[in-house]
């Protein structure tokens, strides 16, 4: 069952985070992800929650996604991201039709 990446970032250093937005394709590619939405302007509709950047993963599956998340190919463009950023991240499970 596909599996999904939310993050809600707030970028504290821009010209450091380019750098990011460059390096994490690949590694994400590599586990069989793919970005759902990547930035953008957000409109709030309800509620009080307005991310100044939202980034929405898609992986085959969570055991690909925490994979993802904990490897060595992602690990450097993690560490510029956090240096750069504030990050919220969960994992979901995508919905499966009753059979």
């Amino acid at each position: 069952m596909a599996a999904y990446i939310v993050v809600q970032i707030d970028v504290r250093d821009a010209a450091t985070y380019e750098a990011y937005k460059a390096e994490a394709p690949a590694s994400i590619a590599a586990y069989g992800g793919r970005y759902l939405v990547r930035g953008g302007p957000v409109e709030q509709l309800e509620g009080s929650w307005a991310p100044k950047r939202l980034v929405i993963l898609e992986f085959p599956s969570a055991e690909r996604a925490r994979a993802w998340w904990a490897s060595t190919e992602y690990g450097p463009a993690k560490a510029v991201r956090q240096a750069s950023a504030h990050t919220e991240m969960i994992l979901i499970d995508g919905f499966r039709e009753p059979t």
